[in-house]
């Protein structure tokens, strides 16, 4: 079965960096372009980045570009989430989910990953 787990968050100072793993298995990951959300308490899940399957192309959100960059590892089934700069306003649950390959929607999650950045 699909499944996707998140790793690599935790307590941040303003403008600290972290990065986010996510790694999968029960599919042929190199087939799938791949997405990073973030859910804030209160707040509806957010699109950040996604990839696409080979790695080619990826996409940000506005409020990420130039200080967020995802990228994958497909000998490693793993995509990441490099985040720079981060802060007090990125704090959210972060998770990876896997895009589907007949429309723009994303049927499988992981568990997410809790990430804090202090001010």
């Amino acid at each position: 079965q699909v499944q996707l787990v998140e790793s690599g968050g935790g307590l941040v100072q303003a403008g600290g960096s972290l990065r986010l793993s996510c790694a999968a298995s029960g599919f042929f990951f190199s087939n799938y372009g791949m997405g990073w959300f973030r859910q804030a308490p209160g707040k509806e899940r957010d699109f950040v980045a996604r990839i696409s399957s080979r790695g080619r192309f990826t996409v940000y959100a506005d409020s990420v570009k130039g200080r967020f960059t995802i990228s994958r590892d497909n000998a490693k089934n793993t995509v990441y989430l490099q985040m720079n700069s981060l802060k007090p306003e990125d704090t959210a649950v972060y998770y990876c989910g896997r895009r589907d390959r007949n429309n723009d929607g994303y049927s499988y999650w992981g568990q997410g990953t809790q990430v804090t950045v202090s001010s």
